[in-house]
């Protein structure tokens, strides 16, 4: 599976399709990302913290997955990205460089631990005021277990099998629960929808499976 993470046609090629709009969304909530202190939280193999550093920023990104980290590594260093990697808990750490960072991300990672309110937490806790923080996860309801699940996972094999659990997935009221009881303020919610002719995705007020949410710390 590690070897995959870099593979344009393999398990990841969805997260490699949503990464330019993701980006560009979080670029854009940011004001910017030159030179921007950026923390990415749950960065596996390295997608989004690669890109994010291409764009001048100076990018930490936080597993606690050793293999994927070390594919991230390997893949910044051949392509001459500087991308500093730890392999730490979003908990661990914030409790040693609290209010460091400029941006915050989280994404894709939240519906795959067991406390999202304890890693929004921290994510906040992670923020300098006035920094950006950016979150995406699954809805939960029927529509995304059928589009997540039955077809992602068992229909077109797009990502593999158990890759995700419906009763882990978030709403948009317990996320934005979990960010405002962080002492953060949610400032906008996108949904982002797979188009299936294309294989591309596309924002959208449609917040029925995928989402996206950025707030801001208070300064």
């Amino acid at each position: 599976m590690a070897s995959q993470w870099w593979d344009l046609e393999g398990n990841f090629k969805p997260l490699h399709r949503l990464n330019p709009l993701r980006l560009n969304w979080i670029a854009d909530k940011a004001e910017g990302l030159f030179g921007k202190q950026i923390i990415d939280i749950g960065c596996g193999g390295g997608i989004l913290s690669e890109s994010m550093a291409r764009e001048g920023a100076e990018v930490t990104g936080v597993d606690m997955g050793q293999e994927p980290l070390a594919v991230a590594r390997l893949h910044a260093l051949e392509m001459g990205v500087s991308v500093s990697y730890r392999q730490s808990t979003a908990e661990q750490v914030a409790a040693e460089h609290a209010g460091q960072f400029d941006v915050v991300t989280c994404m894709e990672m939240l519906e795959h631990v067991p406390e999202p309110g304890s890693v929004v937490q921290a994510c906040a806790d992670l923020a300098k005021p006035g920094a950006t923080l950016v979150f995406s996860t699954i809805n939960r309801n029927p529509k995304a277990w059928l589009m997540m699940i039955a077809a992602a996972e068992h229909l077109f094999k797009m990502v593999p099998k158990g890759t995700h659990d419906h009763r882990k997935f978030i709403t948009p009221a317990e996320l934005c629960r979990y960010i405002e009881q962080a002492g953060l303020v949610v400032r906008d919610i996108s949904g982002v929808v797979y188009q299936p002719l294309s294989g591309n995705f596309k924002l959208s007020r449609d917040a029925d499976v995928n989402y996206m949410v950025h707030a801001i710390k208070p300064e």
